[in-house]
């Protein structure tokens, strides 16, 4: 007698366990065609990702694949095993991308359980992860720790595991890759963007002056091409049910991408890389038709040698109304967590992100 399945993924809270590994199944290829999409989609000034030319004259062996690319495909490949039976992804902590990985590469990640808190109702809880992103030369590409809320019980039908228990390869400490870890080359090229690292100063704000409205299939097709497998980001009849917007909710990682590529002219025009991320949250949902604009301010600036500096930056994206009257209606970059009062239903993202970015050639 034939038997009928309904396999589910990804985890509820009683299915964690700390200190446990997932080997994601999930082996994926990055061609330029895909590297391609990505520049097209979200259009990073970074000329180190874009130019293999420039990249190649840092002393890259190519053009770098973009490392919102790679956070992309992690944070995607994990959801299969940690995420799918999610409500919601809380928290960017200690994101590094501590090699380069390169068009053509096969990446492959792991996810380790550092922690699980059940809420005081008991109905769901807090699960934080460490996640590995590997190339197939065994190095750690993209690595970060995330927390998402679960809910309580278990998966009755997820398919058994049947590979041996996984191992996770230790994260590196690295906030550079190899050719930049030495000495930053000086600049060959005479064009590009504003932005030198001496043209920063702690304190100052910046409001990126142009939007980005989110079509609808556009964000569905991202989200797939990361593989990122949660039904309330494509699936319809499931957010009629299951979803806290009761329609699809765009996948964070892509709001997050949106919304740091709309300060890259402003910002990352001279940078060289994205020394990472970290305190990052997404307080408010963002749907298709809802328009993103960002704002930065500079936190702090230390110098890295005579031909670069490193930046910190904290960064916000709003929906629908430009920071700048959110700013004065508020603290625009005030975590929202820490806040009693004052919440600002439009912010959709905040972070801090570090970034190398080149002294001003001959100054």
């Amino acid at each position: 007698m034939s038997t009928i399945k309904k396999p589910e993924y990804g985890r509820r809270l009683d299915d964690f366990t700390v200190g446990e590994v997932y080997a994601h199944p999930w082996d994926v290829s990055v061609d330029e065609g895909m590297v391609a999409l990505f520049a097209a989609s979200f259009q990073d000034a970074t000329p180190t990702f874009a130019s293999r030319t420039y990249a190649e004259a840092l002393g890259f062996a190519g053009r770098p694949i973009h490392p919102l690319l790679l956070l992309n495909l992690g944070l995607s490949f994990s959801v299969h095993d940690v995420s799918e039976q999610a409500i919601a992804h809380l928290a960017y902590i200690d994101v590094r991308f501590p090699e380069a990985c390169y068009p053509g590469d096969t990446v492959t990640a792991t996810s380790k359980v550092l922690g699980k808190k059940p809420s005081a109702k008991g109905d769901r809880g807090v699960v934080e992860v460490r996640t590995v992103l590997e190339n197939q030369r065994g190095e750690v590409v993209c690595r970060f720790d995330r927390r998402a809320l679960i809910r309580a019980g278990s998966v009755r039908e997820r398919p058994a595991w049947g590979w041996p228990a996984a191992n996770q390869r230790e994260p590196s400490d690295a906030f550079l890759p190899a050719p930049l870890r030495e000495a930053v080359r000086p600049a060959v090229r005479q064009a590009g963007f504003s932005g030198f690292f001496e043209d920063f100063s702690a304190g100052d704000v910046f409001f990126h002056s142009v939007g980005k409205t989110v079509g609808d299939s556009e964000h569905m097709q991202l989200t797939q091409l990361c593989r990122n497998s949660h039904p309330i980001h494509f699936d319809e009849v499931y957010c009629k049910d299951s979803s806290f917007a009761k329609t699809r909710v765009v996948y964070g990682g892509l709001v997050l991408s949106w919304v740091l590529a709309l300060t890259s002219r402003d910002l990352g025009g001279n940078a060289l890389w994205d020394m990472g991320l970290d305190a990052g949250a997404h307080p408010n949902g963002t749907l298709a038709g809802d328009t993103l604009f960002a704002a930065s301010r500079v936190v702090e600036k230390a110098e890295a040698g005579p031909h670069a500096g490193v930046v910190t930056l904290r960064i916000v994206g709003t929906k629908n109304r430009p920071p700048e009257s959110v700013y004065a209606d508020g603290a625009l970059f005030t975590p929202e967590l820490d806040k009693s009062d004052g919440k600002i239903s439009e912010k959709v993202v905040e972070i801090t992100r570090r970034l190398l970015v080149r002294r001003r050639p001959g100054g």
